[in-house]
């Protein structure tokens, strides 16, 4: 009989065991899924719309002096800005892009170097033709805009697959719970449980 109620005590242990490490396992790869969607939210939405608003003040630098003629900031600051531009061009390639996102960023590249184009042309012609100068301008600043939803979008995504994650843990969290009180009332029935000895 001592074996049999060994045995007992081994089985309610291990199936206490067993839930244990698989309810951990399963509450690791989601806690592991809201950090890297915390991660993204962070390294790929906040800091790209932060490099996105940089580059809309660049660009809104040289509307302004375009519409005001400031021939100061074509001779002196608008080498500064193409540089800081190409720098934040730079930056923005380097966070992780969805495909409808690096589309957008790849028409953004192509429109600056247009706007480039048309500053060396609108320098060489004396500043006379603004029109293709602040269409341009347009142009940019739209591929900004749709990189900036996109930021919104993805970051509302990111969001929705962190509270996923959290709630499959609380629902995780209440069955174990649920499932030890069972397997604790389970042991006591074991452990108090007499067989009837024959005579």
């Amino acid at each position: 009989m001592a074996f049999y109620n060994k045995a007992k005590w081994v089985l309610g242990i291990l199936i206490v065991f067993v839930l244990i490490v698989a309810t951990n396992l399963i509450d690791r790869n989601n806690f592991i899924r809201v950090k890297d969607s915390v991660t993204t939210i962070y390294e790929d939405r906040l800091i790209a719309k932060d490099i996105i608003f940089d580059m809309s003040k660049l660009i809104h630098e040289k509307e302004v002096a375009i519409v005001s003629t400031d021939s100061v900031f074509f001779n002196s600051s608008n080498k500064v800005v193409n540089n800081s531009l190409q720098e934040l061009l730079l930056k923005f390639e380097q966070t992780k892009l969805t495909k409808e996102e690096n589309q957008i960023f790849s028409n953004l590249k192509e429109d600056v170097l247009v706007l480039k184009g048309l500053e060396d042309n609108y320098l060489q012609d004396n500043r006379t033709n603004k029109s293709k100068y602040l269409n341009q301008i347009k142009v940019v600043k739209g591929d900004l805009n749709d990189l900036s939803d996109i930021q919104i979008d993805e970051g509302k995504r990111q969001m929705f697959i962190s509270k996923k994650a959290i709630d499959t843990v609380e629902l995780f969290t209440q069955i174990e719970i649920y499932l030890l009180i069972f397997l604790a009332i389970v042991i006591q029935i074991i452990i108090m449980y007499k067989p009837k000895e024959k005579a």
